[in-house]
């Protein structure tokens, strides 16, 4: 939300949590944009206004990028609306767009936050293999036609975990927060032609998980080994890392909380 508006919105009755899926391709990522470009933010704003008879402005989990999509991006906002919490999910999306949904809806405590009560995300990146490209994965996945060296990926890979500095994959442009960070889980599988990579973390730099599949996708290409990717890691040096992978493969896959306190005059609680 505004930061000017802050005081007005937490002075509603009721603060709202909400599970949201989105395909991000048509959009230019999640974070609210002035008109007429397209954000996620500002769809989701002026759909639940209809259904609050609020003016809305939602906290996000995570501003994911152009073309970014996601499984469970959590948001709230603070609303004097008063729809029932078991009808809010089938009333705002019979007004959004296909390509937007909200899963999930619940009443919760004041002191929530979607974006300062995370205490975990997890994101994951696909990619598609093969001689062949599929038109249907296009959006969806990034294509490259050599098969990667899935072993050297899982060695390279097994380095992240733990607390680092993750200044050789953070791009520019981020906010000035602290480098460091703390991976709970990395991890590299695949079914047929298609490589799933998944990054469970404390929290996430800019563009970092996408700065760091195009370095693994370099392991894999044989251009480097996983002592070359601890090395670029503990180099603490952008440049030394590879390119930053496409963001048609990247999903926001879940935010964590250590504690969501529900409302008592939440009915699902």
């Amino acid at each position: 939300m505004r930061s000017e508006h802050k005081a007005i919105m937490k002075a509603r009755r009721r603060n709202i949590r909400l599970v949201v899926a989105y395909d991000g391709t048509a959009y230019h990522g999640f974070q609210r944009q002035t008109p007429p470009t397209a954000a996620i933010q500002n769809v989701l704003e002026e759909k639940l206004a209809l259904v609050f008879g609020d003016v809305i402005e939602l906290a996000a989990a995570g501003r994911t990028d152009a073309g970014v999509h996601a499984y469970g991006q959590v948001v709230n906002f603070f609303t004097d609306g008063t729809i029932p919490t078991d009808r809010i999910v089938r009333a705002a999306n019979s007004l959004l767009p296909p390509d937007i949904v909200i899963r999930e809806a619940a009443e919760v405590d004041r002191d929530f936050s979607a974006r300062h009560s995370v205490s975990c995300k997890t994101y994951v990146y696909r990619i598609y293999q093969g001689e062949t490209p599929d038109p249907f994965q296009r959006h969806y996945a990034w294509y490259i036609r050599r098969t990667l060296d899935l072993p050297a990926m899982q060695a390279a890979m097994r380095s992240l975990l733990g607390t680092h500095d993750f200044s050789s994959f953070r791009a520019a442009g981020g906010a000035p927060v602290s480098p460091v960070r703390t991976l709970y889980e990395a991890a590299v599988a695949q079914q047929g032609a298609m490589m799933e990579l998944r990054f469970r973390a404390s929290g996430f730099l800019y563009h970092m998980v996408r700065n760091l599949v195009g370095t693994l996708v370099n392991v894999g290409l044989g251009y480097m080994t996983p002592a070359d990717f601890f090395a670029v890691l503990t180099a603490c040096d952008r440049q030394q890392a590879g390119a930053t992978a496409p963001a048609c493969g990247l999903y926001f896959l879940e935010a964590e909380y250590a504690k969501i306190c529900f409302s008592a005059a939440d009915p699902d609680a």
